[in-house]
């Protein structure tokens, strides 16, 4: 069922993985906030898909491996419009152990705000270099009275990522340690492949270290090293440096307890 991902793009990091979510970059000295960061010139054409406001071109910034795009507590006064990269968004517990609810691929839009002067329930971490549109609030309420079509493309996308959250808080309460992590390979997998149609293959980079993976489905280190290894003894999938290979997609859809149908709706397929 995997077919569309040529070896170059699979093998393609959008940046460097971090090794440890737990750090925390800091804050720039002068207090400058993400729209201070400096501005990106010159992005391919192919992140235009990614892009919720088509001609908005101000608001793209780089940001570097562990930088907090926003965190829990923030009032934000602009949305991140995620175009290159790996984000992990993220809660924390009163102890500073740290869920991670979902992980936003090129497309995602972060950090709305549920209300004027709301403050965010969860933080969103850049996993690798990322590329994001900044979209201050007044741009985008401005947009969203005269465009109905953005609106239901933020619409989309939100309803879609929320979905995506949902099923890794059922996955945690209802799946064994490993159907969890057979679930989320494959969900990322999927989800990463649909967005280079191309050649056949059953390999990528997945910028994740095992304690993340870990706190992506409620296990201990240990636990995920241990599922890894069984899967990887079953000949089902491999997971070593961060590079995830599919050893056999139909095994791997069956462990993780998803209907094929499902499977095949997470992600578009795409004529060459």
């Amino acid at each position: 069922m995997f077919q569309g991902l040529t070896a170059q793009e699979a093998a393609r990091p959008s940046g460097g993985p971090l090794d440890d979510l737990s750090m925390r970059p800091k804050r720039p000295k002068d207090g400058a906030d993400s729209e201070a960061w400096a501005p990106v010139i010159g992005l391919p054409p192919s992140t235009d898909a990614y892009r919720l406001l088509p001609r908005f071109r101000t608001g793209d910034r780089r940001m570097p491996v562990g930088r907090d795009l926003f965190r829990i507590g923030e009032t934000n006064k602009s949305i991140f419009n995620l175009l290159s990269g790996w984000v992990a968004i993220y809660t924390l517990l009163e102890d500073g152990r740290r869920q991670i609810v979902h992980f936003a691929l090129p497309g995602a839009v972060m950090g709305v705000p549920t209300s004027n002067g709301a403050k965010i329930s969860y933080g969103a971490q850049a996993l690798t270099e990322v590329v994001v549109s900044v979209i201050p609030n007044t741009v985008l309420a401005t947009v969203l009275k005269d465009d109905p079509e953005v609106s239901m493309r933020l619409v989309s996308t939100l309803a879609r990522d929320t979905s995506i959250a949902y099923d890794h808080m059922t996955s945690i309460g209802r799946r064994t340690a490993r159907e969890r992590v057979a679930y989320l390979l494959l969900e990322l997998f999927t989800r990463y492949r649909a967005q280079w149609p191309g050649n056949r293959i059953e390999e990528m980079v997945i910028p994740l270290t095992q304690e993340q993976i870990g706190d992506a489905t409620g296990l201990t280190f240990v636990h995920v090293n241990r599922v890894l290894s069984t899967l990887r003894k079953d000949r089902i999938v491999h997971f070593h440096y961060r590079r995830l290979r599919i050893l056999d997609p139909d095994r791997l859809i069956e462990v993780a307890g998803v209907d094929p149908q499902t499977a095949m709706s997470w992600f578009e397929r795409r004529s060459i």
